[in-house]
């Protein structure tokens, strides 16, 4: 252990001296509580609930106004609890990281949480059963909740709350596909089909959309679910064809924004670059070595040629990188290759050392990416198109394994009726945008820094369960109009 740290000590001055600079680390503080006093600890909890009262009560009361609009098949005078109530305590379950609807009924329905969550949103007046949500679901029509997603977003984007992390004026859009669900029998008829090992399954597959900027930030957008339909030559839904169908709709409801799409390596083909030219979308694509072998072929053998005007070294973090590309290269699909795009490939090598835990050695690391991009490249704006658009296409990759192993229950069937699994996963994902955009405020983005995402969702979770609130200073709170300021 401690050669390890002497090495890693040395190579630090090393890199140091080289002008490379290593990259934040992200591991959480390893310490003891610095509170002496309970005094102290209610202090804490307090200011933390009303930090974090600010940023929801700037989303909130736009939440429930557009929930109040959707269409209630239910009879009024029947009717124990308000629409809006009932959607709202389904998207705090989320919020709270509760990952099913059993826990939900347990332990949002206690005398103080009650009393401590009526302080907060005095909108609730009823407590609803889960299984209440979950008829409702069934039954309502669930797009809604997802054009109040958008809605959200787009208020935020007129109001320009995202301008400082965008990248050349341009929205990236990360696109990825993921499974959801997987049983053994069909539970619903919209669900997928395959074998696999000559057994069926049934499941769910869900094309998501992100706004992604850097650091990691990511905000959830758009969702396309594959669903099942007979036609004549047998083939079911696949990523490909709900990418056409969330490519039109990201563009009707974004009309006037300059995006930039991010696409992993599925996508490189013809009818993508065509669907992305059509809607004046930027994209950067990942190319695989053995994807479009022709498009290598022919760049490979213009490589040769270049005077190293197309190169470019420079040091990023702690890493050596090595940019080449190839620009105006000539893509032919279609029946007898009559459909042409013209794009751009660009491969970036790069290398950095770093000290193996087991052998406490210092070893040098090497990586290779490429790309199929839009736009010709050159000294100028290679560094941007790859390191501060490309590469932050991971960030979906990470919201959807938050959303899957980090308590938003992604993968936990909530509902198998079509219709309320839809609404359910809309109620997830508006509930992480909800946590995200309030995360990144200045005081709550430090006690993330502090305890993890996970760890404060617990943290307030606990504190709105226990009688530590000062329900008068909150309620003061709510009288002042806030703003949702970003670190």
């Amino acid at each position: 252990m401690k050669e390890r740290k002497k090495a890693q000590k040395e190579l630090r001055k090393q890199q140091e001296a080289e002008g490379l600079k290593a990259f934040a680390k992200t591991s959480l503080p390893d310490r003891k509580s610095e509170l002496e006093t309970p005094q102290q600890e209610q202090n804490k909890r307090q200011t933390t609930i009303e930090e974090m009262l600010k940023p929801y009560r700037t989303i909130l009361p736009h939440i429930l106004k557009k929930l109040e609009t959707i269409q209630d098949y239910r009879q009024a005078k029947k009717s124990k609890h308000k629409l809006a109530v009932l959607l709202l305590f389904g998207m705090l379950a989320f919020v709270f990281q509760l990952e099913s609807r059993r826990q939900a009924n347990r332990e949002m329905t206690t005398p103080t949480f009650l009393e401590n969550l009526k302080s907060i949103i005095p909108e609730i007046d009823t407590v609803p059963h889960q299984v209440t949500i979950n008829r409702l679901l069934c039954k309502i029509d669930v797009s809604q909740l997802e054009e109040l997603l958008l809605e959200l977003v787009r208020r935020f984007i007129r109001n320009k709350k995202f301008e400082r992390y965008l990248a050349d004026r341009h929205w990236c859009v990360a696109i990825d596909g993921t499974q959801k669900i997987c049983r053994d029998y069909p539970f619903a008829e919209e669900c997928s089909e395959r074998t696999i090992n000559g057994e069926t399954q049934y499941y769910v597959y869900v094309l998501e959309a992100n706004l992604v900027f850097s650091g990691g930030f990511s905000l959830p957008l758009l969702s396309e679910f594959c669903e099942y339909t007979e036609n004549e030559q047998g083939k079911q839904d696949c990523e490909l064809k709900a990418f056409t169908r969330l490519a039109e709709r990201l563009k009707n409801e974004f009309r006037r924004l300059a995006i930039m799409v991010l696409l992993d390596g599925l996508y490189p083909n013809g009818p993508v670059f065509e669907s992305c030219r059509k809607y004046n979308w930027q994209f950067m694509i990942v190319l695989q070595n053995k994807s479009l072998p022709s498009l290598w072929q022919e760049a490979n053998g213009l490589k040769k040629l270049d005077d190293g005007q197309s190169t470019l070294e420079q040091n990023w973090g702690n890493r050596r990188q090595h940019f080449w590309w190839v620009n105006q290269l000539v893509h032919e699909y279609g029946t007898n290759g009559r459909k042409k795009q013209t794009v751009h490939l660009v491969v970036c090598e790069e290398t950095w050392q770093e000290i193996d835990h087991k052998t406490g050695r210092c070893v040098e690391k090497r990586s290779r990416h490429a790309w199929v991009s839009s736009q010709s490249l050159n000294k100028k704006n290679v560094h941007i198109r790859c390191n501060l658009q490309a590469r932050h296409r991971w960030a979906i990759e990470n919201s959807i394994l938050v959303e899957k192993h980090h308590g938003y229950g992604y993968e936990h069937a909530f509902s198998l009726n079509w219709n309320a699994m839809q609404g359910y996963h809309y109620l997830m994902r508006l509930a992480h945008l909800m946590n995200v955009l309030a995360f990144k405020t200045l005081y709550l983005a430090e006690k993330v820094r502090q305890m993890g995402a996970r760890g404060l969702i617990r943290y307030i979770f606990e504190t709105l369960k226990g009688p530590w609130l000062d329900t008068e200073r909150i309620s003061a709170l709510l009288t002042k109009k806030h703003q949702l300021r970003l670190e």
